[in-house]
């Protein structure tokens, strides 16, 4: 190796002699001692082969598997569901004209409905709630507005959670636009949701369990556009009008979250013995056996705890549909 004068380093010799002396020098007083017979203190290429490698895969790997988009669309879904129930329970049915932000935001929403109407115009797959066209930027004001009761038991602090959906509303920009967010960026988002939803789901539990300990469901969609969210006032049944046939398959997506962080373990239960899953995705086809006027498909979650709050799940949703025979051929 040299330099840029062409002078050749002796560095590395050096070293290389240096402690291959004081190798044998060690083995010499050690081997006396009768403590030791061989120390492995390197003799070639002492510097490559005794620098530890750091392998970063997993790490990388981790970073890029955070599911921020999902993360970010659950919390927003969480907070618009939270928001209209409390408003709906305390203003009734007019309770967006009342909400908080100005008539502008609210036609906002309006267009983005119609765009999106027209987009997915043949499926027929629209979300109906105009809340859901919201920005972190309205949901925030509207729990300014409103922020003493539900919201606050729910929240704690308001300077708080404002700083949270204004670091959430910052990094759901990039990301609406497909710009990557870095490492500590997404590790901030996925927290900070994380926290809004726990605390969600911990006030709903003390409510409707006097507990701290049960997951909950927060939101079930199935392919056909039907919903079912905390915010409806119908219990845990989803009575669709969907009519469908022996050989029709019907995905459903679930959203849930355990307040203690714990993972959780996804079932779609008809007949038989439960199966559950790590994924929030389930598909069922519907068969013969299923021909009713009301055949209802259960959705069920449990955290990995010995405990539930039934015997073998902690919380459930139902969805209804009519099954009819196959179509005759003629």
């Amino acid at each position: 190796m040299a330099n840029a004068d062409r002078r050749r380093y002796f560095g590395i010799g050096r070293v290389i002699r240096e402690l291959t002396v004081a190798k044998n020098a060690l083995k010499t007083v050690l081997a006396k001692r009768g403590t030791i017979e061989r120390v492995g203190l390197p003799t070639a290429d002492p510097i490559r082969n005794q620098v530890p490698k750091v392998d970063v895969t997993d790490a990388l790997r981790e970073v890029r598997e955070l599911d921020v988009t999902g993360a970010l669309r659950d919390t927003e879904n969480a907070l618009r569901d939270f928001i209209s129930a409390t408003l709906l329970a305390q203003f009734g049915q007019d309770w967006l004209t009342r909400c908080g932000v100005t008539p502008d935001r609210i036609e906002k929403w309006n267009e983005r409905k119609t765009t999106e109407t027209r987009r997915f115009d043949a499926s027929g797959v629209v979300e109906e709630r105009l809340i859901y066209y919201a920005d972190f930027y309205d949901l925030k004001a509207i729990l300014r507005k409103h922020w003493q009761g539900p919201f606050s038991e729910a929240f704690g602090e308001w300077k708080t959670t404002e700083v949270w959906l204004e670091e959430l509303e910052r990094m759901r920009d990039p990301d609406a636009h497909r710009r990557e967010l870095l490492p500590h960026q997404k590790y901030l988002a996925i927290g900070i949701a994380g926290e809004i939803r726990t605390r969600l789901v911990r006030y709903r539990s003390k409510r409707e369990t006097a507990a701290d300990y049960f997951p909950r469901i927060e939101s079930v969609r199935d392919s056909l556009g039907n919903m079912w969210t905390a915010a409806e006032p119908g219990g845990h049944t989803v009575y669709t009008k969907s009519v469908l046939r022996p050989g029709d398959q019907v995905d459903f997506v679930t959203t849930a979250r355990d307040p203690e962080d714990a993972p959780l373990e996804y079932g779609l239960f008809v007949r038989g013995p439960l199966k559950w899953s790590k994924a929030s995705t389930l598909s069922y086809t519907f068969t013969q056996r299923d021909i009713a006027e009301s055949f209802g498909i259960n959705i069920i979650i449990r955290s990995n705890r010995p405990y539930h709050a039934a015997s073998e799940w902690d919380d459930i949703v139902g969805f209804q549909y009519q099954v009819l025979p196959p179509r005759r051929v003629s």
